[in-house]
């Protein structure tokens, strides 16, 4: 399966792309300045922030300046370097070496298993950066240093997948300060059995506990993942199919009470968490009540409590059972909490 390539260098017009490619041949040869053509300041700056998306191997600088004449065609830009050039060819070599081992782990798991092994990886090894520090929008800071914020996690993400040969972009959403979203939010799409889906590894990262790997963001189509995600700002794939997220897959996405009833009463038994999807229609009020009811029921039973965390947009539920009698806990739970006021 071919790599994504430069896919947002494909999205730009021809002054676009020669801008695009300039700016990647000084980075990748860490020049002082180059020259690109005469762009708007905000094209210029998206363009920089593109190919920092399409190649994450280009870790090392996240801004610049420009100067230009009044009659000039072109600018001159400066990146503004994280490293010195020393230091930025070590961290280079290091990466590599970090991505192409932990790629070997992988090389001979099917498309899925890749997948899973990348996002496993990232939410059991990687901590979400709530101070945000600069390296952390990079691969170096979930590679390197084990903390990042969702930029970091997306280009692991993409840097991973490009080396496992799996097709993979970086999705991009706006902030929206009315919701309390005060930042944008980077995710990825991937190409799996000809099939595009989002992987969300950020929203699975804070959503996961010590004891439990979320899957909830795992292979969605555009109607699931837009139930709590922002537009894109630049486009990206279709996903249509409904049909391979996660849960539903492993048979864990339950449209019956009663279905829920007899697994949680195997977890209570058992001692385990349980964890599902429902997909007995929308998770209203009145079907989270019923829920409760039962989670409730089978764990008084055997004199237990029930601790009960829900993520509603994607309407998976989390379940607990401790000793103890008492009424059930519940929690509704705040995914990316670091990119929130």
């Amino acid at each position: 399966m071919a790599k994504a390539g430069n896919y947002y260098y494909d999205q730009l017009n021809k002054e676009q792309q020669r801008a695009y490619y300039a700016m990647k041949e000084g980075l990748l040869n860490l020049q002082d300045s180059f020259v690109v053509p005469r762009l708007s300041g905000k094209e210029l700056s998206d363009i920089y922030f593109m190919i920092r998306m399409d190649c994450p191997e280009l870790f090392y600088s996240v801004t610049f300046t420009y100067k230009y004449y009044a009659d000039s065609t072109v600018v001159e830009m400066t990146p503004q370097y994280l490293f010195s050039k020393s230091k930025i060819r070590e961290h280079r070599q290091a990466m590599e070496s970090r991505v192409k081992k932990l790629a070997r782990q992988a090389e001979n798991l099917d498309e899925k298993g890749k997948e899973l092994f990348i996002h496993d990886f990232i939410v059991k090894n990687v901590k979400y950066d709530k101070l945000k520090k600069e390296y952390s929008h990079e691969i170096i800071g979930a590679l390197g240093n084990g903390v990042a914020v969702c930029e970091g996690m997306a280009k692991a993400v993409k840097i991973l997948c490009d080396e496992l040969n799996i097709w993979c972009i970086i999705a991009l959403s706006e902030a929206n300060p009315d919701k309390g979203i005060k930042y944008r939010h980077a995710w990825n799409v991937v190409r799996i059995g000809g099939q595009y889906y989002h992987l969300d590894v950020t929203f699975d990262n804070t959503l996961s506990k010590e004891d439990t790997v979320r899957y909830d963001y795992v292979n969605l189509s555009d109607k699931q993942m837009f139930r709590d995600h922002e537009p894109v700002i630049w486009k990206i794939p279709v996903c249509s199919d409904n049909d391979h997220f996660y849960y539903k897959e492993k048979k864990i996405s339950w449209t019956t009470m009663d279905e829920v009833q007899n697994r949680t009463k195997q977890a209570v038994k058992k001692g385990k968490v349980l964890l599902f999807h429902w997909r007995g229609g929308y998770l209203t009020k009145e079907i989270l009540a019923q829920l409760l009811e039962i989670f409730h029921k089978e764990a008084e039973a055997k004199e237990k409590r029930a601790y009960v965390s829900v993520n509603w947009p994607q309407a998976v539920l989390r379940v607990r059972f401790e000793d103890g009698a008492g009424e059930e806990e519940l929690e509704m739970e705040e995914v990316n909490e670091g990119e929130k006021e």
